[in-house]
């Protein structure tokens, strides 16, 4: 099956790409990456009137590191963090995580701001990111505006983007030489989408500890103050709540105790792969 005829453009900058996304009489789809768009083209699953590609806007291929952070450009690939070519201020934890994104084909053109505003939940930025405490903005008629990436993520496949909008950056705050971190996701083989993820970071200079169940039917489940899974003991993962993680899951929309067990377990390895760090 290939897709439905539609028109095709390649703006030179974002105002230009936010002025034919604005035009609500058509069925407009940005294209960054194409990796999920493209299937779902071809399967007939969108169709779309008109594809705005913005992969030829520098702006969004810029990275800018400063401080206490680094902004990375909608469009940069799982490649360039991969590769090094774009920072990695995590300790490891961006480049580690994009190393294992699906297949090197699709790594070397499926961008970060595609991913996250795809909206997959099993997508491995989504979990990651929130882990880290990201956040991503967003332009449109209105202007500007920055929000924590598990605020944009809604739902399956639901991005809080407004008429217009589009997403053009993602801040990730710098670690401290103290934080570790831990990703986990529980997958049948390389490549296949996740069926449990589990994120964990804990930076005691920022007095940040976070973790993340990834890969639900919905949005991640965020839990901003994970210290409470960790216990007394001082090695994070000693006396990591499994009774109460498993709360939290549940609290979360999980009703299948299975399932809960795996997205528990997968968190328990993260906290590990902290605690070894």
């Amino acid at each position: 099956m290939k897709p439905v005829n539609f028109d095709y453009v390649r703006p030179r900058d974002v105002e230009g790409a936010l002025r034919f996304i604005a035009n609500d009489e058509r069925a407009v789809k940005i294209m960054a990456g194409g990796q999920s768009l493209g299937p779902m083209l071809n399967m007939r699953l969108v169709q779309p009137d008109l594809i705005v590609d913005i992969t030829g806007i520098e702006e969004l291929r810029q990275v800018e590191e400063k401080n206490d952070t680094v902004v990375f450009g909608a469009c940069i690939t799982h490649a360039d963090i991969e590769d090094g070519r774009a920072p990695d201020v995590t300790r490891g934890a961006l480049r580690t995580v994009a190393r294992g994104i699906a297949y090197r084909a699709v790594r070397n053109r499926g961008t970060i701001g595609g991913s996250i505003t795809h909206a997959d939940p099993s997508a491995d930025w989504i979990s990651i990111l929130a882990a880290l405490g990201a956040t991503v903005t967003l332009r449109g008629p209105e202007g500007s505006r920055s929000i924590p990436i598990e605020n944009y993520i809604m739902g399956a496949l639901e991005a809080d983007l407004r008429p217009g909008e589009m997403l053009v950056s993602v801040t990730v705050p710098r670690l401290s030489a103290a934080a570790r971190w831990g990703y986990y996701k529980s997958c049948r083989k390389t490549g296949e989408f996740a069926h449990a993820i589990g994120a964990f970071l804990i930076d005691p200079e920022r007095d940040v500890c976070r973790a993340v169940f990834g890969a639900t039917e919905s949005r991640p489940i965020v839990v901003a103050d994970a210290r409470r899974l960790l216990g007394d003991s001082s090695a994070p993962s000693a006396g990591f709540d499994s009774r109460l993680a498993d709360e939290l899951v549940e609290a979360g929309g999980m009703a299948d105790p299975i399932d809960r067990q795996i997205h528990v377990a997968a968190l328990r390895r993260a906290v590990e792969q902290a605690g070894a760090a």
